[in-house]
């Protein structure tokens, strides 16, 4: 796998936790801390695990004192390319009885319509999340010591027929969230954000929604068909599950069949943010603005990768020249610390693509 796509795994889920401590992204939830029980382990949250005691999420036993919260184990207790693929190497759990955060998979990708292989996205994404450490040295942020995180697996699914796998990923996403655990989702294609929406819907009303992305995915239909990637925010706003006056969509660009999605999106109320009003500049004093627009109500980000230029992020399904820059995407999920986030997701990351294509794409 190419060095770009390597970083991009890496940096963009990172940039979600990296701002959560010590002043959280995540506004925190009252939960039991009572035990808790990870698969085999017998260690309790504020103690230090008894003598002899093992933890089976490391090879061998570690003489580091277990702390309040779960923490990646660190490279110098475990080798990188050794234990469990689980997002930063943290436990994997059955439920959110006992989290703040929680990353779930979503390895659907049957409504794309150029490029597949998104399904594959949370795998690799797991994989390459070993090289993340715990401490931000930019920030100074450090989340595991204020969230409890961990990794719930992937949505079990029917991956052959869409409405079905829509209401897989609604219940499972209801039941995650039903415990206060804030979920950051791994695509998928974009197709998936619109049950996650459904099931944030019924909990918190219609959200927030920062949305950045290439391309505005508000298509009314692709060949009749109602549920594809290209339509998520379309259905959102149909079934008000987000709120039109608080949804801003950044980075999109491109060609398109005509100027009707557009048209749509300034109609219902959108703040549209075109990549090339974004180029040559800091974003920063943009997230101001989305901060106040987003007050203190509940928001929920969708981050598709190809937001990026293909220069960075060449490994998904329909890219777009002339994108974001990762500098820049770093401060839009910057921007976003003290917002109530409820949830996100990375979607359309599609792993197995090499530079070789970078030189075809269109302008």
């Amino acid at each position: 796998m190419n060095l770009t796509i390597s970083f991009r795994l890496r940096f963009s889920f990172s940039a979600f936790l990296i701002v959560a401590s010590p002043s959280s992204l995540f506004q925190r939830q009252p939960s039991a801390l009572s035990a808790l029980v990870r698969h085999h382990t017998t260690s309790t949250r504020g103690t230090r695990r008894p003598s002899g005691g093992q933890n089976p999420h490391r090879a061998v036993d570690s003489p580091r004192p277990v702390g309040r919260f779960n923490e990646p184990i660190p490279a110098i207790d475990l080798p990188r390319v050794a234990g469990v693929c689980s997002m930063y190497r943290l436990p994997v759990v059955p439920d959110t009885s006992d989290l703040d955060v929680c990353f779930v998979g979503v390895p659907f990708d049957q409504a794309t319509s150029n490029r597949s292989g998104t399904r594959f996205g949370p795998r690799q994404i797991r994989n390459e999340s070993t090289q993340v450490r715990r401490f931000n040295q930019d920030t100074g942020a450090s989340p595991y010591d204020s969230l409890q995180v961990a990794d719930v697996g992937d949505v079990n699914m029917v991956m052959y027929d869409l409405a079905e796998t829509c209401r897989n990923i609604r219940d499972t996403f209801s039941n995650l969230i039903s415990t206060g655990c804030k979920t950051l989702a791994m695509g998928g294609d974009h197709s998936v954000t619109y049950p996650i929406l459904q099931a944030h819907k019924a909990r918190y009303g219609p959200v927030g929604l920062i949305h950045i992305d290439a391309h505005s995915d508000v298509q009314d239909h692709a060949a009749g068909c109602k549920l594809t990637h290209g339509s998520p925010f379309r259905r959102a706003v149909e079934e008000n599950l987000i709120d039109p006056d608080r949804t801003v969509q950044i980075g999109i660009r491109g060609s398109s069949v005509s100027m009707e999605d557009i048209e749509y999106t300034l109609k219902q109320g959108f703040r549209v943010v075109p990549a090339h009003h974004c180029h040559l500049k800091s974003l920063t004093p943009l997230m101001e603005e989305v901060r106040q627009m987003m007050a203190d109500k509940p928001v929920y980000i969708s981050f598709d990768i190809d937001a990026l230029d293909p220069a960075f992020a060449p490994g998904t399904g329909t890219p777009e020249i002339a994108g974001l820059t990762t500098a820049q995407v770093l401060e839009i999920i910057r921007g976003c610390r003290g917002l109530n986030i409820v949830g996100g997701d990375l979607v359309e990351v599609r792993t197995r693509l090499g530079q070789i294509t970078i030189t075809s794409l269109p302008v």
